[in-house]
């Protein structure tokens, strides 16, 4: 018996060469060859990424603590939600913690993982998972050597305003904003669980 074919078949490529073209102490970049559904052949240039974590964090008055960091790319400052990128093997719930305190100093009570996020699918594999945190509780911070960036808290409704007038552009922290908004709303649920 033949097994049966995907239903999204007619759209795969197939890996014909794979070599690694750059490998710095970030990027990995990748040159495929691959088969295209017609039988053709083209390139496909990509960033093998290990994942990250972004946190949505919940002040107990409805307030969201967000940063402000100068993303060297763009050549400007970005107002974020805390984020970095998993350590080997690290898992990502142990990374949302490690990041939000680091970049922070707030230490959460509750943890709840919303899902994941692929925010640049065509020439990336990096996927973030977005985790809420609430039950904050302010320490201090511990940011990594060569990190600077401001904190501050603002209300999803200023976040809001700020996204409408194109000032608040990340995609991980519009994203994170949407699902905030669908939460408070009913729509998406999220299951907490008390901080490991």
């Amino acid at each position: 018996m033949n097994a049966p074919v995907p239903a999204d078949a007619h759209l795969r490529e197939e890996v014909v060469d794979s070599r690694q073209v750059y490998r710095g102490a970030f990027l990995d970049v990748r040159r495929d060859q691959v088969r295209l559904p017609d039988g053709a052949q083209a390139q496909r240039e990509y960033i093998v990424h290990p994942g990250a974590v972004m946190v949505v964090p919940l002040l107990d008055d409805g307030r969201l603590v967000v940063e402000r960091q100068w993303r060297y790319p763009l050549a400007r400052v970005m107002l974020e939600f805390p984020a970095g990128k998993l350590e080997g093997g690290e898992p990502p719930l142990q990374c949302a913690i490690r990041e939000l305190i680091e970049e922070t100093g707030y230490r959460a009570a509750e943890w709840a993982r919303a899902g994941i996020l692929h925010n640049a699918i065509a020439y990336s594999n990096e996927g973030i998972e977005v985790w809420f945190a609430r039950g904050l509780l302010l320490g201090e911070r511990r940011l990594d050597a060569g990190e600077f960036l401001d904190v501050t808290e603002m209300s999803a409704g200023q976040l809001d305003v700020l996204a409408q007038r194109g000032e608040l552009t990340d995609a991980k922290t519009l994203i994170g904003l949407m699902w905030l908004q669908n939460w408070r709303a009913g729509r998406w649920p999220l299951a907490w669980q008390a901080a490991p």
